[in-house]
C-alpha cells in the first residue's frame, strides 16, 4: 500500500504529540519502598531516644542487645546482622563496644568449638529488661494514630509482605530452619 503525504503527516503529528505528552515519573511519596524506608528510619530514630540519651547506645548496639534479649540461646554476630539487616561490619563494631562495656559476652559454640556465640551478661539483661517496656510504650505512642483494628491490619499486611519476600517472621521459625 502506498503512503500518502497525509499518512506521513498524520504519523509525524502523532509522534510529536507523544513526545510532547509528559512522561510518567516516579512519585517517591507514593512509592512503597521509599515510604517504608522513610517510616523505618523515623520510627527507629524516635525509639533511639530511649536508649541513646539514657544509656549511650547507638542503633546498632541496641539491635544487638534487642536480638540477644528476645532469644533464649546465644547466637552469632552473623545471625544478628542477617536478622536485623544491618551490615556485618556495623554489627561487629557494636559487638566490640558492648563486649568492652560488659553488656554482652562470648560463649563457646558446643557444636563448633572454633565459633563463639554471643549472649547478654547480667548487666546486659538488666538493661534489656529496663528498656523494652519503655520501647513498647514509645511504640504505642507512635501507633496511637491507629485504632486497634488498624494495628491488627497493619501487622497482618506487613506479615504478608514479609512472607512474599520469604523473610523469617519469628525466632522459632529461625531456630527451626537453623536460619541466619
Amino acid at each position: 500500500m502506498a503512503r500518502t503525504s497525509s499518512d506521513i503527516a498524520f504519523k509525524a503529528r502523532a509522534a510529536n504529540e507523544a513526545l510532547a505528552r509528559p512522561k510518567p515519573r516516579l512519585d517517591l511519596f507514593k512509592f512503597v519502598p521509599f515510604r517504608l524506608n522513610r517510616l523505618a528510619a523515623e520510627v527507629s530514630s524516635a525509639l533511639s531516644v530511649e536508649y541513646q540519651e539514657r544509656h549511650g547506645l547507638d542503633i546498632p548496639a541496641w539491635r544487638v542487645i534487642a536480638t540477644l534479649g528476645f532469644r533464649n540461646d546465644a547466637c552469632s554476630a552473623q545471625y544478628i546482622a542477617q536478622c536485623t539487616r544491618t551490615h556485618k561490619s556495623t554489627i561487629s563494631r557494636a559487638v566490640t563496644t558492648l563486649l568492652s562495656d560488659g553488656l554482652i559476652e562470648r560463649v563457646e559454640n558446643a557444636a563448633d568449638r572454633r565459633e563463639f556465640r554471643l549472649q547478654l551478661t547480667r548487666k546486659g539483661r538488666a538493661l534489656y529488661e529496663e528498656l523494652f517496656p519503655q520501647l513498647l510504650r514509645r511504640e504505642d505512642e507512635i501507633l496511637a494514630c491507629l485504632s486497634a483494628q488498624e494495628r491488627k491490619q497493619l501487622s497482618a499486611l506487613l506479615g504478608k509482605i514479609e512472607q512474599s519476600l520469604d523473610l523469617i517472621q519469628t525466632s522459632e521459625e529461625a531456630d527451626a530452619k537453623q536460619a541466619y
